[in-house]
């Protein structure tokens, strides 16, 4: 990359930040909910290299998206262009809520997977965050940049999310488990236990690009709000704004006294929440007493209620979770990020990386053949969370 931004820019890149994608292995759909969730980066990401503009101008190139963008970093944040620029804009729109900010950058970006499923789009904005901030002299905590790098996605892009994804990617570290509370906002690193087996964190791309604004997502994030608003109808509680109502707030023994009062689409949503929350603590358990097989038999569980409670996945990311189910060497996995079209993941035995590969492609491509270029599986492993290289 840096033959290319010396071509590009002029000088060779003073600064160069790595974002990695993340993975949720349980813990799905409930952090715009204030639930428990889990998660790791790994070792592919989104790359930025940049150096500080002192007039405020903001130039970046792509080596996965087509087009030039150029904005001023000084000057008030616009509307939408509806192009990957969105995401710088958004970093500034966020950090312009907290700082001034006076000096831009000069930068190069490129992600290193196919999008879809991976968090793409949050590893994107914190390496924005976290470029602007070094550009201007700012200092921020890892969990700083959660905070604000998911404001801009909620605020500026439109997608109405938790702290996972940017949880996942700023604060994870290399052979450890993120364990975090999205309503208190606590979070443990508990590293892998010593007699849990080597595992690779393989990536199934099932060769569907997504993009959440454009799909159910926020639907689902309405439905989840909606039935936590029938629940405290039927019993009585007062009622808050949609945007102040979570289910978190809601004790468990309040939706098995309604569940069968409210439509089965709201209570669907409701039980999903609840059974992850205690799969979840399971999963805990099972990763810091280095039961592998326990965490990735949650890890199917977890997709098995995404499939019929929370009702997202495609026919293509369906077929590969069931094709997971049936191979030899997968400890568990599940749908990646909200499963709409992208890519599922998996917890596997790295002595079986080529028969998995193998039986996966077959079994699938037999299926939907029209797949054949886009297909891809990649075997990765945990790594830390987005730093300066």
């Amino acid at each position: 990359m840096q033959t290319t931004f010396k071509k590009l820019f002029g000088a060779e890149a003073q600064y160069h930040i790595f974002s990695p994608y993340r993975v949720c292995p349980m813990g799905a759909h409930v952090d715009h909910q204030h639930g428990l969730v889990t998660g790791f980066a790994f070792d592919k990401g989104v790359d930025l290299l940049f150096n500080v503009t002192e007039d405020g101008s903001v130039s970046l190139r792509s080596l996965t998206f087509e087009g030039d963008i150029d904005f001023e970093i000084t000057r008030p944040t616009q509307v939408k262009d509806g192009n990957w620029g969105d995401y710088a804009r958004g970093a500034k729109y966020a950090l312009k809520k907290r700082f001034q900010l006076k000096r831009g950058i000069k930068g190069l970006i490129k992600g290193s997977l196919p999008i879809g499923g991976l968090s793409s789009s949050a590893a994107v904005l914190i390496a924005y965050v976290m470029a602007f901030a070094k550009a201007n002299d700012i200092q921020l905590t890892p969990f700083e940049v959660v905070k604000i790098a998911s404001e801009a996605e909620r605020e500026y892009i439109g997608l109405n999310n938790g702290l996972l994804d940017q949880a996942c990617i700023a604060l994870s570290e290399k052979d450890a488990l993120l364990f975090l509370d999205t309503d208190s906002e606590q979070y443990r690193i508990i590293r892998r236990n010593p007699r849990m087996p080597d595992f690779d964190l393989t990536i199934i791309f099932s060769g569907l690009t997504r993009s959440l604004v454009n799909s159910d997502y926020n639907l689902r994030v309405a439905e989840c709000k909606t039935a936590a608003w029938n629940m405290m109808a039927y019993t009585g509680m007062p009622l808050k704004n949609l945007d102040k109502t979570f289910l978190r707030d809601i004790p468990k023994e309040t939706y098995d006294l309604t569940k069968e009062k409210m439509p089965p689409r709201f209570a669907r949503r409701a039980e999903h929440f609840y059974s992850e929350y205690k799969r979840v603590r399971k999963g805990v358990t099972a990763w810091e007493t280095g039961n592998l097989d326990l965490f990735g038999k949650l890890c199917f569980e977890s997709c098995e209620s995404s499939i019929k409670n929370y009702e997202c996945g495609s026919e293509e990311l369906i077929a590969i979770y069931n094709i997971m189910r049936q191979t030899d060497g997968i400890y568990g996995g599940r749908f990646s990020g909200a499963g709409f079209k992208g890519a599922c993941i998996a917890l596997t035995d790295p002595a079986k990386r080529e028969e998995i590969r193998q039986h996966i492609t077959e079994e699938y491509l037999r299926m939907f053949p029209e797949y054949t270029e886009t297909f891809e599986i990649h075997f990765c492993k945990t790594d830390n969370g987005a730093r300066f290289v």
